[in-house]
């Protein structure tokens, strides 16, 4: 199952990145492309998913200097641009890897990609990951932790439905049941001809 192998794979992009901890890490993809595309594009999803989680906790320090909250803020909307292209990548390997299957007449679109609902699977192995400490925190009171725990058992159940749920789009699709159909994130605010404030820099 794709899940499966997405969450094993998320946790070891997470747990990889706190051994240094650190933003500034340089980033090692241990998962080879040539042998395996898919792996090295959801490790690298959720490497990028797992550097931002860092640049918004940064960012949101009340006496962060204004100076540093700009060149963060511009590191974050590149990193925002770099999960979409990963995204897409993977939704490209997606209509390779489905590109001879014919829908059946009757066959249906789905309300996102797969690779877009792989992307939340990302986010919420975060989630799982940072609530569990909450759970374990030394000089956290019991209420705080009883409270974590609730949130991480919801969190496990969202992760178990959110998985079914892309096993079973997958196979819809390679059954011909659901096609595939993908559009490309038409982000306006990074293009200095759509972008007004950057149009006007270049009069």
């Amino acid at each position: 199952m794709i899940s499966a192998k997405a969450n094993d794979i998320f946790l070891k992009a997470i747990t990889n990145y706190k051994v240094l901890n650190t933003v500034d890490q340089p980033f090692t993809n241990p998962i080879d492309h040539s042998k395996d595309a898919l792996g090295h594009l959801l490790y690298r999803k959720c490497w990028i998913d797992t550097v931002q989680w860092a640049y918004e906790d940064l960012i949101r320090d009340p006496n962060i200097d204004p100076k540093a909250a700009l060149i963060l803020k511009r590191k974050i909307d590149a990193s925002n641009q770099d999960r979409t292209d990963t995204v897409e990548f993977i939704d490209g390997y997606f209509l390779k890897e489905f590109e001879s299957v014919h829908p059946s007449s009757s066959a249906t679109i789905n309300s996102e990609s797969p690779a877009w609902a792989i992307d939340r699977l990302s986010i919420l192995a975060l989630k799982i990951y940072h609530m569990h400490l909450e759970t374990v925190r030394e000089d956290a009171s019991t209420m705080h932790k009883a409270a974590c725990s609730e949130k991480l058992n919801v969190l496990l159940e969202q992760r178990v439905d959110l998985s079914t749920a892309i096993d079973q789009l997958l196979k819809d699709i390679a059954s011909g049941q659901k096609y595939m159909k993908v559009y490309k994130q038409m982000k306006m605010y990074n293009d200095d001809e759509l972008n007004p404030v950057l149009r006007k820099q270049k009069l």
